[in-house]
């Protein structure tokens, strides 16, 4: 690929039909409008992250097409603004859920940048321009230096990319809430984000708890990291012998039906926190008040993470040798890609490799 960045056509995979959420299309798109403080980036990789489906399946709110998604993004810069620092054409850099903020509310002056509240999102938003935002499913894209990640050399593009949203989701609120020696962690929901919170986890020497339905996914939960798998059902017998045991849970699940919420409160230790990082489709279960009056426990969500996060995740992913577990498959079977992660077919995360160039 050229360092010339006339020779790296803006065009992906797009969904053009909502009601044909699995169909993509080949688009050419305009990206952002190149600023001083910009990197443009050449893409290589890119994870499929639940969000991508949430998106694309509506189940978020509509859409409004063509739209390109992914934001598990890895690729070398090809061109580099004159003020930014750091990053030269020819390093190998990534993109996650985040492309742009203010840069100057209290937020995004003090590593919170993620929840600035005129954040934008990698794709289905738009920049203040008006130019709309398009994701990894392409063959390149733009964004500010400020979310814009160097990759280390140690670290294999196929296994960074979904670090990058899936990772971070988990690594943030492990960081935020005391995950370290001495700490009992569960982890609910073994999937995409939830196999990452086993592996930073226990990088960070906590006792892990992974919490699944699937008896099937026990051997390769053990093989993560986790001390202990239990095993769920829906009346929250399982949580009866853990009753104010755990520290902190991570809940990664994306199904709001049925969820135990209460069970799931009850194993915390006093002023204990249950953090979801899962966005279903549809609003969790009522939760009675006096669930949260026996520990003081805390129930409460986290979005993404902070540059300052990511750099730090990479590095404990290089200091631990940590690897995802994942799956590649060439962009060009994005559909294939979201229609078994739809299906929950997948060990444990998609990365799509770029075809388009």
């Amino acid at each position: 690929m050229s360092p010339n960045n006339n020779q790296v056509p803006f065009k992906g995979y797009a969904v053009t039909n909502p009601k044909a959420w699995s169909d993509f299309d080949v688009i050419t798109f305009k990206p952002k409008n190149f600023e001083d403080t910009d990197v443009e980036i050449a893409i290589t990789h890119c994870g499929v992250c639940g969000s991508d489906l949430h998106t694309i399946t509506s189940g978020w709110g509509d859409i409004e097409p063509p739209l390109i998604v992914g934001h598990e993004i890895i690729g070398k810069a090809t061109r580099v603004g004159k003020a930014v620092e750091g990053i030269k054409v020819g390093d190998r850099v990534g993109v996650g859920a985040q492309i742009g903020s203010c840069m100057d509310c209290e937020a995004c002056k003090t590593n919170n940048e993620q929840y600035c509240p005129k954040g934008i999102d990698t794709y289905n938003a738009e920049y203040p321009d008006g130019v709309k935002t398009m994701g990894g499913y392409s063959t390149a894209i733009r964004a500010d230096e400020r979310f814009v990640f160097p990759i280390p050399e140690a670290i294999e593009s196929k296994y960074a990319a979904s670090m990058l949203c899936a990772g971070l989701t988990v690594y943030s609120p492990l960081i935020r809430n005391g995950c370290g020696a001495g700490k009992k962690v569960g982890i609910v929901g073994i999937g995409g984000l939830g196999h990452y919170a086993i592996l930073f986890a226990k990088a960070l020497a906590a006792e892990v708890y992974a919490f699944t339905h699937s008896d099937n996914k026990s051997d390769e939960i053990k093989k993560m990291g986790a001390d202990h798998v239990v095993l769920t059902d829906k009346d929250g017998e399982f949580a009866k012998p853990l009753v104010q045991k755990l520290h902190l849970i991570i809940s990664t699940r994306d199904v709001a039906e049925d969820f135990p919420i209460v069970p799931y409160l009850s194993m915390l230790w006093v002023q204990g926190r249950l953090i979801q990082v899962g966005l279903p489709d549809h609003p969790f279960p009522p939760i009675p008040g006096f669930a949260f009056t026996s520990n003081g426990s805390l129930f409460g969500g986290s979005k993404i993470g902070s540059k300052k996060e990511v750099l730090d995740m990479l590095k404990l992913a290089v200091d631990k040798s940590i690897k995802p577990w994942i799956e590649e498959l060439p962009m060009s079977k994005a559909r294939e890609a979201v229609e078994r992660l739809k299906k929950n077919d997948v060990r444990y995360r998609f990365v799509l490799t770029q075809d388009l160039l």
